[in-house]
């Protein structure tokens, strides 16, 4: 028999400040699962017989099979009782670690990404959950440190491979990466609320309803065009930044692995994002991580110029929190559009921040060869322009909250 949905107010007691940490690193967890291979794809692909070009697989099927379910799973959270589907998810994903850390040729491996980048979904279950438990007033804070632990887990994951995969090989990466999903889950399982959702609907019609969120809500298409945008420019940034820090700085790949871990400190702006939206102030916040964002771009193309390694990371910094801000003011709107549609706009949301938001990693590798540090800074900074523009003269009201 289903159970009636609870509610926000009587959830938000049982959110414990234990149960938000949680869901920030089991978000971080499970996303962190879609960058590890990328910086091992040498060493990976003679292990599992795949030739250099047929290596750039593993990164495109993994992130395909996260698409696929931002499309196929996370809409269910509208649908069924979510803690149970992130559990799913967390299963998923332990089962796909598990065949990538196993797998002895290319056939399986692809496989087990996809499986893996599907499973990996569940944290964009677990963001609009904490929405739903979080009382009002806390919401955006909440969903800031939820939101906080995905872009650590994404900043963090590509050092962190390369540490384990230098010093005890590439499989045990993915092997701590089950154990640790497993100890999560044990965790969510025993800690995380439920929370059915009123349901009533098909699973087509949830499905067919998903992309309608776009049509629907002018605030969704808005926020995920700003997001999308902000999205390319950081990972145009995080693909000619290592490049630049090799050609440019002379630096080793450990260094550069200190100079990720160095950006990751971007996500510690989530506690400022989140007390900015619950105060409603979402629209200043909005149009100020879009100039942080353009200004990051041209300072560190100055910065490099400068030869200052210093000044370089701090701008990486600066771009990272520029857009944590956007994300977590934009998930706050878009929140609070319809409660029981959370699942789907999430999804939807998701899903146009991705796909446009990852073709970045090609701009970003194009343009350094084209023209080096210094037309993929200019680049960045146009992207974030470009946004600028559209936010003046086309936002209308679709960066602040409803009375």
């Amino acid at each position: 028999m289903a159970h009636p949905p609870r509610s926000a107010a009587s959830s938000a007691s049982t959110l414990s400040g234990f149960t938000i940490l949680l869901m920030s690193v089991a978000c971080g967890a499970m996303v962190a699962n879609l960058y590890y291979a990328q910086t091992l794809l040498e060493i990976i692909g003679p292990e599992v017989g795949m030739s250099t070009g047929m290596a750039g697989l593993i990164t495109t099927l993994t992130q395909l099979g996260y698409g696929l379910g931002l499309i196929l799973i996370v809409p269910l959270a509208d649908l069924f009782e979510n803690r149970r589907l992130v559990l799913i998810s967390t299963g998923m994903t332990i089962v796909g670690c598990l065949g990538i850390a196993l797998s002895n040729n290319a056939a399986t491996f692809l496989i087990a990404s996809i499986i893996t980048g599907v499973g990996a979904t569940g944290a964009q279950v677990l963001v609009p959950l904490a929405s739903h438990l979080a009382a009002p007033e806390r919401q955006g804070r909440v969903v800031g440190t939820v939101m906080s632990g995905l872009l650590f887990g994404i900043m963090l994951s590509r050092p962190l491979a390369s540490f384990l995969a230098g010093s005890f090989g590439w499989r045990t990466t993915f092997f701590a990466s089950s154990a640790l999903l497993a100890v999560i889950g044990i965790a969510l399982f025993i800690a995380c609320p439920r929370r059915e959702p009123a349901g009533g609907m098909s699973y087509r019609r949830v499905l067919a309803s998903t992309f309608g969120q776009l049509a629907r809500f002018r605030v969704v298409r808005m926020r995920a065009f700003y997001q999308a945008s902000m999205f390319a420019a950081f990972n145009l940034f995080w693909t000619a930044a290592p490049m630049t820090l090799i050609h440019d700085f002379g630096l080793g790949h450990t260094a550069i692995g200190a100079f990720a871990l160095a950006g990751a400190g971007g996500a510690l702006v989530a506690p400022l994002a989140g007390w900015l939206a619950d105060h409603r102030l979402t629209r200043p916040a909005s149009l100020g991580s879009l100039i942080l964002l353009t200004a990051g771009f041209l300072l560190a193309d100055w910065t490099v110029a400068a030869a200052s390694i210093i000044g370089f990371t701090i701008m990486a910094v600066v771009i990272d929190s520029a857009v944590q801000i956007n994300q977590i003011t934009g998930q706050k709107l878009i929140f609070s559009l319809d409660p029981e549609a959370r699942g789907r706009i999430n999804a939807s949301y998701m899903a146009v921040m991705f796909v446009f938001g990852a073709m970045g990693s090609v701009i970003g590798s194009t343009s350094f060869e084209a023209g080096g540090w210094s037309l993929s800074a200019m680049v960045g900074a146009a992207i974030g322009l470009i946004a600028i523009g559209i936010y003046l003269l086309a936002d209308k009201g679709a960066s602040e909250l409803p009375a």
